[in-house]
């Protein structure tokens, strides 16, 4: 006899086959809906509400116990301020890594995996790091990350600036903590740019504690004034005149205009007030070539400037003048200059005043 079942009796067992398979089929899709609506529920109950456009993937919900993760909201992501920033500080890195053919398009795609920050950091710093050049690997971006940020960490630490950003929120993509971290750099190397002030975004906070997600909506402050950022760490004597003897300062301007007019005299030139006249970098280039004995080019500068750049232009070749003269790089930034900051001239101005008191 032939040892296969037959037909009505195979039928009978695939049937009850998949009958079973039916029935398992059903009451997982069933346990599931159960699941994804229980879970629906438990967020509903434990987030408040979220800005309108805000969302949560997958992915910022998988997160470790007490481990948050922060999300700029969409509105503050859209805002003009913000934009502006993230512009000014993608032209500056732009500018700062020319040479190095280094073209920034996207902050967050372009730094989360330390190779720009690597090299921004040494063209601001002058020094050298030790890592890989390129690296493909999450744990050799990590790795770099790590090293870059202890050395931008370590400069800017002292100088009372507030850690904003990890290796962990910089390789994650996190666009609030990129930009607290370019900022921070921009502000301590002086660089030449102007930083839109008083630049807030809200931030979604996604936090996870006792296996419960919880969120909350967050004001973070990425700009306040240039002169508050630089305050920061550019407390010097000049802060302490204008702030505790504001009745000295005429006497500091004093002896400064004496000194400046000692030389520009030998141009029939003479300045009354130190807040307007330097502004526009003529008479720092022309006092620069005074001091030094030599004539500047009438093609290395803008002898009439007209526009805010062209001020810039100036006042920023006047102190390359000063560097090749020996002279440290100024404090001030050439933007403080031509916006009428008086701390930030008379900071240039008594810089050359030490130095060139003695000259005839």
């Amino acid at each position: 006899m032939s040892g296969t079942t037959s037909g009505p009796a195979k039928m009978k067992k695939d049937e009850s086959f998949l009958g079973k398979l039916g029935g398992t089929l059903a009451r997982k899709k069933k346990s599931k809906e159960v699941s994804d609506l229980q879970a629906e529920g438990k967020h509903a109950i434990t987030a408040p509400m979220l800005p309108p456009g805000a969302e949560l993937h997958p992915e910022d919900t998988l997160l470790e116990e007490n481990a948050e993760r922060i999300m700029l909201d969409p509105t503050s992501r859209e805002s003009l301020k913000f934009k502006d920033l993230v512009k000014v500080l993608m032209d500056w890195i732009n500018s700062e890594l020319e040479e190095d053919r280094i073209i920034v398009k996207d902050l967050e795609e372009d730094c989360y995996d330390g190779q720009v920050l690597q090299k921004l950091f040494e063209q601001l710093s002058g020094r050298k790091l030790n890592v890989a050049e390129v690296t493909q690997s999450e744990i050799g971006q990590k790795q770099k990350l790590e090293t870059v940020l202890a050395a931008v960490n370590e400069k800017l630490r002292p100088h009372g600036w507030t850690i904003e950003w990890s290796v962990d929120s910089i390789h994650s993509k996190n666009i609030v903590s990129i930009v607290y971290l370019l900022v921070s750099m921009a502000m301590h190397y002086q660089a030449p740019i102007r930083l839109p002030e008083h630049v807030s975004v809200q931030v979604v906070v996604v936090k996870k504690q006792d296996g419960v997600l919880h969120t909350s909506v967050v004001t973070k402050e990425l700009t306040s004034t240039t002169e508050m950022m630089l305050g920061r760490f550019e407390r010097d004597a000049f802060d302490t005149l204008l702030d505790h003897a504001p009745d000295k300062l005429n006497v500091v301007k004093t002896s400064l205009i004496t000194f400046v007019n000692k030389h520009l005299n030998k141009l029939n030139l003479e300045v009354t007030e130190l807040e307007t006249q330097f502004a526009d970098g003529v008479y720092l280039i022309l006092l620069m070539g005074l001091l030094e004995d030599y004539f500047v080019p009438l093609y290395n500068f803008f002898l009439t400037p007209e526009s805010f750049e062209q001020k810039v232009h100036n006042v920023a070749f006047s102190f390359e003048l000063m560097q090749d003269g020996g002279l440290k790089k100024p404090k001030a930034r050439p933007e403080d200059v031509v916006n009428l900051n008086l701390k930030s001239t008379l900071r240039v101005l008594y810089n050359l005043f030490t130095n060139y008191k003695n000259s005839d």
